[in-house]
Order: structure tokens, then sequence, then C-alpha cells
């Protein structure tokens, strides 16, 4: 990585505009391209439909990959979120492909770890050359916003996986999904598990990947909850990076220089979970930098 990382910014949100911002970077993914979304929660209203994402993910000749959650809902089990697919009409446009639907799990090397043993993934990842990550970037109620990292560390990751960047390493199983989420770690060892496993997914595809950070429906709210705030500021663009940590830190200088009336309670909901140190963790292990040149386009 260069000192600094180029990002591309448009304020047009179309799904035709999503495919300029990947021409844009001049980086062609080969071979069979995972593409990582969030299939949204049953309920919620924010995630970006299947309809948004449909040319993008026809330009490259993708497969949707998602991954079983570690919390209650309609994503807990296969069978479950299955259906969730389904019903929310993933598969009326693509192969979707549910990496950790059948065990075992597969682990990935953490380069520089601390909390982590390993990264705990769905098997099918290694199926793939290539990844697009295509993120909603949004707020968070446990990690404070969510954005490219995020998808990459606990996207990626299997049920188990989820566990274990949870727990920050003292859990690594889900117990069938019994895990009672009681003796949970320090918030900032939290950040730095999810900076760790989305390292470990960097380094997989040894920088076969695109990031796509979609501004829109900017709840304070993750698409993992079922019953989320309606978004609190105006649509702002689409971000478009080979680096995860510069997309993240340029939606956030965009939030932080916004005179929306609602970027002050977007904000809180950030700092009250310093999301931000999660970028900041993820720099210090150099799969990426916070410096970046905003391009618009």
């Amino acid at each position: 990585m260069g000192s600094v990382s180029k990002v591309y910014f448009s304020r047009t949100i179309t799904p035709e505009q999503v495919v300029k911002m990947y021409e844009a970077l001049g980086k062609k993914l080969e071979g069979k391209v995972a593409v990582k979304v969030h299939s949204g929660e049953d309920g919620n209203q924010n995630f970006l439909r299947p309809e948004f994402f449909k040319t993008m993910v026809e330009y490259v000749n993708g497969t949707v990959v998602e991954c079983n959650t570690a919390y209650d809902g309609e994503r807990n089990y296969t069978d479950k979120h299955t259906k969730l697919i389904r019903k929310h009409g993933w598969n009326d446009f693509f192969v979707v492909d549910l990496m950790d639907a059948e065990g075992p799990d597969m682990e990935l090397p953490i380069a520089h770890p601390n909390h982590l043993k390993s990264d705990i993934v769905g098997k099918n990842l290694a199926n793939y050359d290539s990844m697009l990550v295509l993120s909603h970037f949004k707020g968070h109620p446990m990690g404070g916003y969510g954005g490219a990292l995020k998808q990459l560390s606990i996207g990626c990751a299997s049920t188990a996986g989820k566990v274990n960047i949870h727990s920050a390493g003292k859990y690594v199983k889900a117990e069938e999904q019994g895990i009672v989420w009681g003796d949970l770690p320090p918030q900032d060892a939290f950040l730095e598990s999810m900076a760790e496993a989305a390292s470990a997914v960097v380094d997989y595809f040894k920088g076969n990947m695109v990031f796509i950070n979609v501004m829109k429906n900017l709840s304070v709210d993750c698409d993992c909850c079922a019953i989320a705030e309606d978004p609190c500021m105006a649509d702002v663009g689409i971000l478009a990076s080979t680096d995860p940590i510069a997309i993240d830190r340029a939606c956030m200088d965009l939030i932080y220089k916004s005179e929306d009336p609602g970027r002050d309670h977007f904000l809180e909901r950030v700092q009250r979970q310093n999301g931000e140190h999660t970028i900041d963790a993820a720099a210090a292990m150099g799969f990426g930098v916070k410096e970046y040149e905003l391009i618009e386009i």
C-alpha cells in the first residue's frame, strides 16, 4: 500500500453509477468473483435491495455471498436464512452462496494477532479468486458504524467466527447458537478484533478486492436490526476504493463535513461505541491507510 490511497466519490446514487465507480478504479476482478452484500434482517426497512446491486453483480459475473448470524432473528440458521434471502428477492436475480451453510468452517491466519487466534469464515470462501465488497454505510448498535471493514470481518465470518470476534477470541464456538452474550470484552477489544478479522480476509485475497460503500438510508442502526430507526440524514453518495480503511475513513469524514441536521445524531451513535477505533486499529495493522485522495466524479 502507498501512503495515500485513492477514493472515488459520486453524489449520484443509481445502479448504473455503482458500475461507473467500479470502472473508475481501473481494477478488474479476475476469476470467480464473490460479491459480499448484506441480505437484510427480516423487518428491516433500510437495507439495499437486490435490484439496486443487480447491474453491478452482473457486470462482474459475480456470486452473491453471505454468512449466518450469531444472534436471534431470521438469519442465524441456514434454513431460516435461506428462506429470508428468497423472501428479500436475492434469488430472483442472483446465485446466492451462504458460505457457512455447511461446516466445517475455514480458519484464516491473522498476520498480527492480538485478540484472535484466527479468523473463522464460511468454508465456501475458498471457492473464490476475488471479492467485491458492496457495503451499505450506516450506523451500528455495537460497532458504531458499518462499512467495508465490518463487511470483511463480521460479514465474512461464520456464526462461530462472529462469536469469536464479538468475544475478542474468548468464545470460538456458538454452542448450537445458544451462546450467552453476557461476559463480553471491553469495547475496544471487540473493535480491534474486527480489524484483525478484516485483515485476514484482505490477506487471503492478496489484493484481488474492490470496495464500494453506498451512503444511502443513513440510519444509526444496522441492516441486522429487525426494528431499526429510519434514516436520520439525507443520502450522501457512493464511494469506491481498493483500500477498505481509506474508504471507511472517507465516509466518516463526509459525515463530519455534512451540514445535515441529522449529522449529530449519527455521530453520537458512532462516538458512543468508539466506532472509529476500528479504522485506527486496522491502519495500525498496515493492510491499508487512513490517508486518502478523494476524487469526485
